[in-house]
């Protein structure tokens, strides 16, 4: 079954990608819920046509995300935790990176920061996602608090 993606949705696609997917999870769920709606031949030329107008404000985007991107990568983020050695009590998450960034200067939504959950001190990597395709490693350290 193909499908127009009406926005983005994570592990599938971005807004107004042609995906294929089962009947059963476009029917059931995906079309229900408004992320998507059939992909008929009429529906494939408007949104050719959308795509074809909307070019060229899409760059600005690019260079945008692009410019922030630079940005990003002058951060040195470190994040104090309370920590028994090099194990963490608690742990790090995206939130706490977005935390980070939002002291340094920069408001990212957390769900375009991909970490994982961290429990140690030490240098990680997230992944920002500024567009479908500006996406920057931002190197991050966790140290321990000081009491």
């Amino acid at each position: 079954m193909e499908l127009i993606l009406k926005q983005d949705v994570q592990n599938l696609g971005f807004k107004d990608d042609v995906v294929s997917v089962k009947a059963g999870y476009g029917r059931n769920f995906l079309i229900p819920k408004g992320f998507a709606h059939m992909a008929t031949s009429s529906a494939k030329k408007v949104l050719a046509e959308n795509l074809k107008q909307r070019a060229h404000k899409e760059a600005k985007v690019v260079a945008d995300a692009n410019a922030l991107a630079t940005a990003l990568k002058a951060i040195e983020i470190k994040i104090a935790a309370k920590a028994g050695g090099e194990k963490l009590f608690g742990s790090i998450t995206n939130i706490d990176i977005v935390e980070a960034l939002a002291i340094a200067g920069q408001t990212i939504d957390r769900k375009f920061v991909t970490s994982g959950i961290v429990k140690r001190t030490g240098k990680y990597n997230a992944s920002v996602r500024l567009h479908r395709d500006v996406i920057v490693d931002l190197p991050y350290e966790i140290v321990a608090e000081q009491a």
